[in-house]
């Protein structure tokens, strides 16, 4: 239910005096927001998972490492054009009907630190939206050619998202879970939780096996340094 501000504006979001005296609602729907970001979100997995099923250098992936670099083609297109939209336009977002800017107000409801420009977030989002974003991109490509380098970029942009993800969570939790309605099963625990989770779970997999990988190709160097060392 909508509650009025002190300056007499009505908005939904928590905690319910906050001041947002420029917001104007949505005039989209939940179901059509949330369609449209599922299915560009899908649009990018079919397309990563064709190209990294195609004969050629792609063709040499496994399953687990197609729905990897599936995963960072989602969080180019995540990071750079969502997240890029709040890290320009977050003064503007609660009066503005750009569909980005609805997309934004909507996603509010489960943590209205995105509607009031909260520095921790708008700091945070700007990060991730100008590194992980290209960056998510160039590993994609980099697993489509098979560069050398592309488990390199996969433990970096882990880890910083996997840190991005931890301090979100963590500053929330210092403030008590004030910017959402705690327990609501849409805005807490599936705007909030989950959706925000997955990069926690996720970044944690990649993080282990860019570990792996990169400890195989040292061992394999250092190994052949030692036989021309001995046959020297």
């Amino acid at each position: 239910m909508d509650t009025s501000s002190a300056a007499g504006v009505l908005h939904p979001y928590w905690p319910r005096n906050l001041l947002i005296p420029t917001y104007i609602p949505n005039d989209r729907s939940m179901s059509e927001i949330l369609v449209f970001l599922f299915s560009v979100s899908g649009g990018f997995l079919l397309v990563t998972w064709l190209l990294t099923g195609w004969k050629g250098a792609a063709g040499r992936l496994g399953t687990w490492r197609r729905l990897a670099v599936c995963w960072f083609a989602v969080c180019g297109f995540i990071h750079s054009v969502i997240e890029g939209w709040f890290s320009l336009y977050y003064d503007i977002i609660p009066g503005d009907q750009s569909f980005l800017s609805q997309l934004w107000k909507e996603y509010s409801k489960g943590d209205s630190r995105y509607v009031i420009a909260d520095n921790f977030t708008v700091c945070m989002e700007t990060v991730t939206a100008w590194l992980w974003g290209p960056l998510s991109f160039w590993t994609v490509i980099a697993f489509l050619t098979n560069k050398p380098y592309r488990f390199v970029l996969q433990l970096i942009i882990s880890l910083g998202q996997l840190y991005g993800a931890v301090l979100y969570f963590f500053t929330e939790h210092r403030d008590g879970y004030t910017h959402s309605e705690l327990g609501h099963p849409v805005y807490f625990w599936f705007y909030f939780v989950f959706m925000n989770f997955l990069w926690i779970v996720i970044p944690l997999l990649l993080i282990v096996d860019a570990w792996r990988q990169l400890t195989a190709a040292q061992t394999h160097t250092d190994s052949t340094k030692s036989q021309k060392a001995k046959k020297k």
